[in-house]
């Protein structure tokens, strides 16, 4: 009996394998484009949140419009100082947080664009790998009653694609779940970063009107 190949146990699991691998090359190219996008975001919108408070602080919203302009054209929270900024005049203080509030929301949301198949991959590939599973098992049991005899080198192939389906969708959903928990926390910490960011702002307008009972972001 000629030797069977890992790849040409792939191919004899198509029905499983070649999906788990389409959802590999998913999740690895989504994690790929999120890293790329995410990649030194937390830094800078808490270095623009510092800047812009002690600019709001010092009365100077051309110099904060100027620097958000400038430095956070496309930083999420560049986006919420730009819708915030021009009402920073004549706008009461709730009603600043809760526009900032709305507008992080919204960001937070785009930041986690295609997250939610990670997930989902992370789930669904132990099932494909199990579907994989007893098929190959299936087989093997095919094999033996047209052979009408037992024996390891009836059942080999049909065990051997089980087995590599199992492992497959094992793999497949480690790696999803991993990268998944990953991105979680960070973008868990970007909505913390852009929170704290309103904050600085709001501190900055109410020091710079003299509002009372406001307490400062560090």
């Amino acid at each position: 009996m000629d030797a069977v190949t890992f790849l040409d146990l792939i191919r004899q699991g198509y029905y499983a394998t070649y999906p788990l691998l389409f959802c590999s090359v998913v999740a690895l190219a989504i994690a790929g484009e999120r890293m790329w996008a995410l990649r030194g975001l937390g830094a800078r919108m808490t270095s623009i949140s510092k800047q812009v408070g002690f600019l709001l602080r010092r009365g100077d919203l051309d110099g904060a419009r100027d620097l958000v302009e400038r430095d956070a054209a496309d930083l999420p929270l560049g986006v919420i100082y730009r819708e915030l900024l021009p009402r920073v005049a004549d706008t009461p203080v709730e009603d600043l947080l809760a526009i900032g509030e709305g507008h992080r929301i919204a960001q937070t949301q785009a930041l986690r664009r295609n997250v939610w198949l990670l997930g989902t991959i992370g789930s669904a590939a132990p099932f494909i790998g199990l579907f994989g599973t007893v098929v190959g098992i299936m087989r093997a049991f095919h094999s033996m009653a047209q052979t009408g005899t037992g024996g390891f080198a009836v059942v080999a192939s049909g065990i051997s694609e089980a087995l590599v389906a199992t492992a497959l969708g094992l793999a497949v959903a480690i790696i999803a779940v991993v990268l998944y928990n990953y991105f979680q926390v960070r973008l868990n910490d970007m909505a913390t970063t852009m929170r704290v960011g309103i904050a600085r702002f709001v501190d900055g307008v109410c020091a710079h009107r003299g509002d009372r009972g406001t307490r400062q972001v560090a």
